[in-house]
């Protein structure tokens, strides 16, 4: 069992596939580090990957998990963080490739684009993939920083 803590965080379209996920970190071992949003209430999606970007960059949290209809707003959201390189994946090998090739911290999905099945099985692949180096070491550090 890991002993990682991990954010997730959502807007309101993503709020269903965000609570199974988060039970999902539980159950693997994983600290979860709810950032909200805590309801289906409309709510902004920049807030939320803001919170997580900056949960990864000060430590709080080892890798994230982000959720919003399509994925895309709240991975641009938490990009703008250098701290972070988050992907939007949409099933198990875009999951694996993020960690191996790209070092990705943060893993997002479009919960109105992926069902929950498929979510659940990527991100359990995102965590438990190893950044490969090598090759992909240079490039991953033009992207961003370390925290």
């Amino acid at each position: 069992m890991s002993a990682k803590t991990v954010a997730i965080a959502c807007d309101h379209a993503g709020f269903n596939l965000k609570s199974v996920l988060k039970q999902d970190l539980e159950d693997l071992g994983y600290t979860p580090l709810d950032l909200g949003t805590n309801g289906p209430e409309s709510v902004d999606y920049p807030d939320f990957g803001q919170a997580l970007g900056e949960a990864i960059a000060d430590g709080r949290a080892d890798m994230g998990v982000l959720v919003c209809g399509s994925g895309i707003g709240i991975s641009i959201a938490a990009n703008r963080n250098p701290a972070v390189r988050a992907a939007v994946v949409t099933n198990s090998l875009t999951a694996q490739l993020s960690r191996q090739h790209n070092d990705a911290n943060v893993v997002c999905f479009g919960e109105r684009l992926v069902g929950s099945e498929i979510a659940r099985n990527a991100m359990k692949v995102f965590l438990e993939t190893e950044f490969e180096g090598g090759r992909h070491a240079r490039r991953v550090d033009k992207l961003s920083v370390t925290p």
